[in-house]
């Protein structure tokens, strides 16, 4: 179950998150080419607490694409969100990641996305960040990434995300 925290001037609050599901169909891989492209639909359900959450089922259409080259490979790909609900709007979002493995297990990248407003009046953002992966046993991988996001006229924050994810 996901938890959310967000930090303003009032101070810190924290509260179960929205879950989200996803799944990815890669309908092209060559892998002499070492080239993959992919869908990744998802929907995120609002099981949010104390104002946590959006409060409504939302949607992400992406596509996505990799390409590998021994340790290193380069992703990315965007994709239209549905962000339905009164003073909001669905938007177009997308970023790109270049990764290095080390050994078996542990991956370290860096990444840049750039989202829409999604918001009526509010203003696009755009976030870098440095993210690990780390393959637990079983179909266990632990993700963290953190880094700045930039509001366009103005305004920065930090952003941070840790997830446990199941491969299967």
């Amino acid at each position: 179950m996901p938890l959310s925290y967000a930090h303003s001037a009032t101070g810190w609050r924290w509260g179960a998150g929205d879950l989200e599901l996803s799944a990815k169909y890669r309908f092209y891989h060559d892998e002499d080419a070492g080239l993959q492209i992919a869908m990744f639909p998802g929907v995120t359900l609002p099981t949010a607490s104390k104002g946590m959450g959006a409060g409504r089922v939302t949607a992400l259409l992406p596509v996505w694409a990799q390409k590998d080259f021994g340790h290193w490979s380069i992703f990315g790909g965007g994709g239209y969100a549905i962000n339905p609900g009164t003073g909001n709007r669905n938007y177009w979002t997308g970023g790109v990641a270049l990764t290095r493995s080390f050994g078996e297990r542990l991956l370290i990248g860096v990444e840049v996305d750039r989202q829409g407003a999604d918001v009526v009046g509010g203003r696009a953002t755009t976030s870098l960040g440095i993210g690990v992966i780390y393959d637990l046993p079983g179909p266990f991988r632990l993700l963290a990434s953190g880094g700045p996001t930039l509001k366009d006229g103005g305004g920065r924050a930090f952003h941070s995300f840790v997830a446990l994810g199941l491969d299967f």
